[in-house]
């Protein structure tokens, strides 16, 4: 075999440079039987504790004296093991995730009907939801709505696009406005059938000019102006002792019934007076059916006629009076109030466009309309479910609906119902099975332990080995602990053992063999959080506190987790390190606003507020300075903790919030740093810097395009640094050209004339940088480098590395690359990049330093088996990208384990890995290629 394997590098990967639920306390302090949060020490009692201690800026006082350590920890105490224990995810959790993908990819290929292929996504996103990437749920939604026929399916699917964007956040955004997306667009929704010419792009529905209606409602004996003449009456229709003069084949055409009562042998056909007293149609309503028999037009008269005239056509089976009605009313609906009115009627007449209309309104008003008492007495109506069943909404409204509830409470008695709601919809295994797993987790959560169990045990009996956890840890709530034990001993000599499975049965077991048990764990899956966390605390009630520190900051380098971060600030505060704990306060704010700090007793912004006392305080001109000096040493955690410093300063600064926005997401933390960005669009002072914001949006949620022109209007607007910026990194954001390499320096060039900080420009040097080195413009790009490094943006030794190691200057680029190495806090990705710049045996040192700090980097793993397989030891390149895929299913190693089954001959697993590859990406084309291969 050719030694390829060891040539993998990072240079396929982009290079660019952009700045780029429920709470989970570090303990479990709720009670929610009754889905609330006891309430512990008082804030007045808090402050006869603190406020003397945090009043001055004095040092601590004698032993015997209350410290300020003490008063804030005395109510609370550090954290226990004892009260320690990982939650059970909600999520489907496979043991065979590989296999399970591969064979839904192959159902995927092999369907024919585009309905079918919509289901199959949602399933899709359901498997993949354990993995937690924001960009591969996207894209599964995206297919099931582009795939999706009918109407019912289309609302629920753009109303779930549009949640997940979270535009309800967006001052200014009407529920039932469009975006400009296409596929969350609320008028191209209740549009039924399949369009591929719809399937994505920007909706064009506010471009075309209404109608105008130059005509009268029709109420009463008023007159209504139509422009064509009467036909002659023939027949007349008595409603008490009012006549409605009515065209008699006009009436007729309306349905069968009325031909065959007007034409036919009944008595009516021979009268010129017809008695319709007792059919339940006002006088009003009459004279709209013989208006509506004339000129098929419903915009003459008010809603309360159209309704009328739903239920006469109902009566009367007037079908195409029926549809016209439906659609009418279903065009009406942009509220609340009157979805909850109308969708009565549409439910009773069977008009399931308006039933469509009316829910697709509840729906875009996620997830404020889950607060509304009348809304979710209406869904959460069992009744109401079998009626909506009736009108073809099952499995998927309900599934959204909870979805929505889950992430606004894990414990409220309206996750719960919706969650039953589902149950009743569900009408295959997966939904089953998935259904019961996130109920048990539910009921778990508010403490109905019983409950809890049954289902968790139903989802086990179904096939979900993960529900077996569920059901150990709720016999251990009710002290069953052996039992407890024994069954998680017995899962994990049934099936392949998993990181999940030494870590729940450590709960349950004691004094060394627990500590053996998570130790596996984390050997078995170094990115479960809980195996560190009970480590870390243990060392602490041992009294190692920065041992305990030391062993949390494993976690906090490669996942900034909430919990961990509360954690790490509690031992702060033991150590009397008040700086450092006020940072990871901070950080934590930032993460989830509304923290709970102490089991859920404090709020995270009284303690920064106490904390504020011992610490020297900032200007905001500091706080640039301190951010300039944090982002020199690549520490983005400091770096967001001043901004939220800066912030609080002014917290209506847009642009401070947009900087915010671009750090969490290179940590990584995308809820937040969309949460951000969103703050920063409603806060900005101008339209162009609006558009900028905007655009960001909608760039980090897969719309490139729309992303683009956002940019564009506003440099035309005004020409600003981020706007050139955006558009550049847009437009970079593809395999380039000479030419649009050219535009794309261009465009940099124009960002860098424009009034910037140096912390901005510095990136755009470092992307101007990469572009150069792209194009073969080495000389360029160091100019480029140099300048970036220059004012303080350091992660540009990076590029400058690649420059050397392109003119074969290796010593060089390894060099520059231990210079970033040193300033960085955050440097796992410069050990990982380092290693291409140096011999065999120091890579695998580098690689090695790279995992232990962040377990979650692929490269390594991949670079390991490939050096394994170049040296002819097929099994054991295989096993070490088995070992990965156990914990982190990731794309590039799914590929490249396909390719070296494919290379000993084993082309079953081959096809396996490349299906469930592309099951993540379809459109991945060296698995593409391979798989192709592979099959012929």
């Amino acid at each position: 075999m050719q030694k390829i394997y060891c040539h993998l590098d990072m240079r396929g990967l982009k290079l660019l440079d952009r700045f780029t639920s429920t709470q989970v306390h570090a303990l479990n302090p709720t009670d929610t039987s009754n889905g609330k949060t006891h309430v512990g020490v008082s804030r007045a009692k808090l402050n006869s504790h603190l406020i003397k201690s945090f009043g001055s800026n004095s040092k601590p006082k004698s032993f015997n004296s209350l410290s300020v350590t003490e008063a804030l920890l005395l109510p609370y105490g550090l954290p226990a093991t004892d009260l320690l224990e990982p939650s059970i995810e909600p999520h489907l959790k496979p043991t065979e995730f590989v296999e399970i993908l591969a064979d839904l990819y192959h159902r995927l290929e092999n369907c024919s009907s585009q309905s079918d292929k919509s289901l199959l996504s949602i399933e899709q996103y359901s498997l993949l939801r354990n993995l937690g990437d924001p960009k591969l749920l996207r894209r599964c939604l995206r297919a099931a709505r582009q795939n999706a026929v009918d109407v019912n399916s289309k609302v629920v699917l753009s109303a779930w696009l549009r949640f997940e964007r979270r535009e309800d956040e967006l001052v200014g955004m009407s529920a039932m406005a469009c975006s400009g997306q296409v596929l969350e667009c609320p008028k191209v929704a209740l549009v039924n059938g399949f369009d591929p010419n719809l399937v994505s792009g920007h909706c064009q529905c506010d471009h075309d000019p209404s109608k105008a209606v130059n005509m009268l409602i029709f109420e009463g004996n008023e007159c209504v102006n139509l422009e064509e003449e009467e036909e002659e009456s023939d027949v007349s229709f008595c409603i008490g002792n009012v006549e409605i003069n009515c065209a008699r084949c006009k009436i007729a055409s309306l349905s069968s019934p009325f031909e065959a009562m007007l034409y036919g042998c009944f008595k009516e056909s021979k009268k010129g007076k017809i008695d319709f007293s007792e059919n339940g149609i006002s006088v009003k309503g009459m004279r709209a059916v013989e208006m509506y028999s004339r000129t098929r037009r419903l915009d003459l008269f008010s809603p309360e006629i159209v309704v009328e005239l739903l239920s006469f056509a109902n009566r009367f089976c007037c079908e195409e009076m029926k549809s016209a009605c439906d659609a009418y009313l279903a065009s009406l609906v942009d509220n609340i109030d009157d979805a909850l009115v109308l969708i009565e009627y549409g439910l009773e007449e069977m008009a399931y466009l308006l039933v469509a209309a009316c829910l697709q309104v509840l729906l875009r008003g996620l997830p404020s309309s889950l607060y509304n008492p009348k809304v979710m007495k209406f869904l959460c109506s069992s009744k109401v479910r079998e009626r909506l069943a009736m009108a073809g909404h099952g499995f998927l409204l309900y599934y959204f609906l909870s979805h929505v509830a889950m992430e606004e409470s894990m414990v409220s008695k309206t996750t719960v119902m919706l969650l039953e709601r589902l149950e009743e919809c569900t009408t295959e295994r997966w939904q089953k099975t998935l259904v019961l797993h996130q109920l048990g987790c539910v009921l778990l959560e508010r403490r109905e332990f019983k409950d809890a169990q049954f289902r968790f045990l139903a989802a086990a009996k179904a096939g979900h080995v993960y529900s077996v956890a569920g059901v150990a840890r709720t016999k251990y709530k009710q002290g069953q602990q052996y039992s407890a034990y024994t069954l998680m001993s017995s899962i994990i000599s049934e099936y392949k053992p998993a990181g999940w499975m030494y870590q729940e049965r450590a709960l349950y077991n004691i004094g060394k063999e627990k500590i053996l048990d998570l130790s596996t764990a984390t050997e078995l899956d170094p990115t479960l959080l809980f195996p560190y966390k009970y480590r870390a605390v243990a060392k602490a009630e041992e009294k190692q506190i920065r041992a305990a520190i030391l062993e949390i900051d494993r976690t906090v380098r490669f996942k900034l987790s909430p919990d961990c971060i509360e954690l790490r600030a509690w031992f702060f505060i033991a150590l009397e390190d008040y700086e450092s704990a006020l940072r990871d306060i901070r950080v934590l704010l930032t993460l989830e606003p509304n923290y709970m700090m102490f089991h859920g007793k404090v709020s995270g912004d009284y303690l920064v507020e106490l904390l504020s006392h011992r610490v020297k305080q900032l200007s905001q001109a500091d706080c640039w300075m301190h951010l300039y000096d944090q982002w020199s040493s690549v520490d983005d955690i400091g770096s967001l903790a001043i901004i939220h410093q800066m912030l609080g300063h002014n917290p209506g600064k847009s642009l401070i919030q947009f900087r915010q926005s671009l750090l969490l997401l290179r940590l990584n933390c995308q809820k937040a740093a969309m949460r951000s960005l969103r703050l920063a669009r409603n806060n900005s002072g101008s339209e162009h810097e609006r558009l900028v914001y905007e655009g960001w949006i909608l760039y980090d949620t897969g719309n490139r395009e729309e992303a683009l022109s956002k940019a564009e209007k506003s440099i035309h607007i005004q020409r600003s640094f981020e706007a050139f910026f955006l558009k550049a990194y847009a437009l970079a954001d593809t395999s380039l050209d000479s030419e649009s390499s050219s535009y794309v320096i261009q465009l940099l060039e124009e960002a860098l004339k424009c009034p910037s900080d140096g912390l901005r420009k510095g990136q755009a040097l470092n992307n101007l940088g990469s572009i150069y080195v792209d194009c073969g413009k080495l000389d360029k790009a160091v100019d480029c480098y140099m300048s970036a490094l220059d004012i303080k943006h350091t992660r540009a030794h990076q590029g400058l590395a690649r420059v050397y190691h392109l003119k074969n200057q290796r010593k060089a680029a390894y060099d520059e690359m231990t210079k970033l190495i040193e300033k960085a806090q955050n440097n796992a990705s410069a050990y990982e990049k380092r290693s291409e710049y140096c011999d065999p045996e120091m890579a695998k040192t580098d690689l090695n330093m790279a995992t232990q700090l962040d377990p979650l980097r692929t490269y390594p793993y991949r670079y390991r088996a490939a050096v394994l397989m170049d040296e002819q030891k097929e099994s054991e390149a295989v096993e070490e990208l088995t070992k990965a895929i156990a914990f982190k299913p990731d794309l590039q190693i799914l590929h490249l384990r396909a390719a070296f089954h494919e290379s000993i001959g084993d082309v079953s697993s081959a096809l396996q890995d490349c299906q469930a590859a592309l099951c993540m990406d379809p459109n991945h084309t060296d698995t593409l290629d391979l798989y192709n291969r592979a099959r012929d």
